[in-house]
């Protein structure tokens, strides 16, 4: 009678069991996707009792777990057995997934003809390239020309092989050499003959007479174009003499009329080129260029006309940092004409639409919503964040912590092809930082936010995310305690000078995260420094700290100044102080005779204060 009794019981109990088990996985079924964040309680709680398979897959994959797990036949099966080694099962069954491009280099060991396979089918992989380059004659450097020039030790196999190739081979292996900048191999590549239009402006190096004769050589390519534009922005008597050589036709193009109209005397031309070509990149130039001179010369309701005009065509299609660049002059133009409400609006939306860089702190200090000196500390690192590439197979090897994965995935299916919208700027940029190329990686990203359009909020919210995300914080916050100077400032400058890659070397011998002169180094350490240990971040940013902190103390906190004296030099500075610098700081800053070092204080004082604390764009 009790086994009885006991039996509804033990049912009861089972039902009870399992109806916690469903509502565990149901719960688990609304958890976003897995990624480096997720606390290793929750990735177990999942790879053990997730309803979808390839949710237990990704969190296997998370906790490096690829052995005692079924993977099917998907893109991360390809990635387990891959990191397993296992190169035949991988191969025949996943022959489709990038990662096989591994199997075919490494079985390629036992049997060469899989490294043809292996090129055509996967051309832009590393892999591939890593194969090219290990292979003699003409083919493999042809594809190293066209898919990876860059790759180690491809340069010295492509030059090898031009004295092998075909004329029009030597014209494909020139324009890759041209392509990764060396030009004289280049020109001993192609041996006297004379080069396709692209080759040929690659090699024209932005000498006018050259530029000149591939316009008159190639009329109707787009490689012509692109000379003309690099002519038109050449200042040079020479680039003058060149454009007048040119056929008439040549001469109503935008970016000519707008050179002439920014030598014009007075402004009308200007804003003729404005009203007709608005979209046109070298029209937001002209603008900028004759209302900076307009602002210099006091004229400022001049500088408001040429500001305002382009309609709404521009609006629409100039890129988001120059119209925050373009709306805090027209408020500062505004301001100056005694119009207080019309430059408060302009800057308060300025505010709202690029409330980071350079404009965005000058516009918050000239609200009062800012120091007018240094900003605040800046604030931790931020959180993982998705790649958004637009490719979901990479999107799910980043969010799952395997960014050379994603990489490999992301060049194969471009095909190695350079990215060209910001999307896909940022989005390879962060792949190429993810796995060590630091410089490239970060270039990118700036490339992404300098040519953003309107109307992309969202997009633009991510590339400043990342694009301001501390880098080395753990010397540079170091340097900042020991020698008082604001993180967000050392920051600012390591970003601008190395792109926060200690090894960087520039063309005059400076060195490091804050690029120190080697004699300036040896007089802030009080000896001399080996190359090595002026690569070190944590020495580099003591010293350089060190000099700022210096600077600052010479120039009473002024980040203006001392910014620019990091650059050009305090005596050079001293120079310049009496230029209206008390009134009007944003306009001091333009009248520094340094182009160079106008652009610097620009970018590192924008820099600071985006990354003092996350300044984001509203979007609707």
């Amino acid at each position: 009678m009790g086994l009885v009794r006991l039996s509804p019981l033990l049912a009861a109990s089972g039902l009870g069991t399992l109806a916690v088990l469903l509502l565990a996985r149901g719960l688990l079924s609304r958890i976003p996707g897995p990624n480096p964040e997720t606390p290793p309680a929750l990735l177990a709680l999942q790879q053990r009792w997730a309803l979808d398979p390839e949710r237990r897959r990704e969190a296997a994959l998370l906790q490096g777990q690829t052995t005692n797990q079924g993977w099917g036949r998907g893109p991360l099966a390809a990635v387990a057995l891959k990191q397993q080694e296992l190169w035949q099962p991988l191969l025949r069954r996943l022959p489709n997934e990038p990662a096989s491009a591994d199997a075919l280099y490494a079985l390629a060991e036992q049997q060469p003809r899989l490294r043809d396979t292996l090129l055509r089918r996967w051309p832009a992989h590393p892999a591939a390239l890593a194969a090219a380059v290990s292979q003699p004659g003409v083919g493999p450097a042809l594809h190293l020309a066209r898919y990876g020039a860059r790759w180690p030790g491809a340069q010295a196999r492509i030059s090898g092989a031009c004295r092998q190739a075909r004329a029009n081979q030597r014209q494909q292996l020139a324009l890759g050499l041209a392509g990764i900048g060396a030009l004289g191999p280049a020109r001993a590549c192609l041996g006297g003959l004379p080069p396709q239009p692209q080759v040929a402006l690659l090699l024209a190096d932005g000498k006018p007479a050259q530029l000149q004769a591939l316009i008159t050589a190639h009329p109707a390519s787009a490689a012509a174009e692109q000379a003309l534009r690099q002519l038109a922005d050449d200042p040079s008597p020479e680039a003058g003499s060149a454009l007048a050589g040119l056929p008439g036709a040549w001469r109503d193009h935008p970016a000519v009329r707008a050179g002439a109209a920014l030598r014009a005397a007075d402004g009308s031309a200007a804003l003729a080129v404005l009203q007709r070509w608005p979209a046109d990149p070298a029209s937001w130039e002209l603008q900028w260029q004759r209302a900076r001179r307009d602002a210099l010369a006091g004229r400022w309701q001049a500088a408001q006309q040429l500001l305002a005009a382009g309609g709404p065509r521009l609006k629409r299609t100039q890129p988001v940092a120059l119209q925050a660049r373009r709306r805090f002059w027209l408020g500062l133009s505004a301001a100056q004409l005694g119009q207080t409400r019309q430059a408060q609006e302009h800057w308060r939306q300025l505010l709202r639409q690029h409330p980071g860089g350079y404009y965005g702190w000058r516009a918050a200090t000239r609200l009062g919503l800012a120091p007018n000196g240094m900003p605040a500390p800046a604030a931790a690192e931020p959180r993982w964040t998705p790649l958004n590439s637009a490719d979901a197979r990479v999107d799910q090897l980043w969010r799952l912590g395997q960014p050379l994965e994603a990489w490999e995935a992301w060049r194969s299916a471009r095909r190695g092809q350079p990215p060209t919208t910001s999307a896909a700027l940022q989005a390879e940029g962060r792949l190429r930082e993810a796995i060590g190329d630091g410089w490239a990686g970060l270039g990118q990203q700036e490339l992404a936010a300098l040519r953003l359009p309107p109307g992309q909020c969202r997009l633009q919210q991510l590339i400043e995310t990342n694009l301001y995300r501390p880098r080395q914080l753990g010397p540079l916050a170091a340097a900042a305690r020991q020698e008082q100077v604001p993180l967000s400032l050392l920051l600012g400058v390591a970003k601008q000078e190395s792109r926060f890659q200690s090894g960087v070397r520039s063309v005059v011998g400076a060195a490091g995260l804050l690029q120190l002169m080697p004699e300036t180094a040896a007089e802030l350490a009080g000896r001399p420094l080996s190359d090595a240990e002026l690569d070190e971040p944590a020495r580099n940013a003591l010293l350089g700290g060190r000099y700022l902190g210096q600077l600052l103390q010479r120039w009473d906190g002024d980040p203006l100044l001392a910014v620019a004296s990091y650059n050009a030099g305090p005596n050079a500075v001293a120079r310049w102080l009496p230029n209206g610098r008390a009134t009007i700081p944003e306009l001091w800053v333009e009248a520094i005779p340094y182009p160079e070092t106008r652009h610097y204080v620009k970018t590192v004082l924008g820099n600071t204060w985006s990354f003092a604390k996350p300044r984001r764009p509203e979007c609707a």
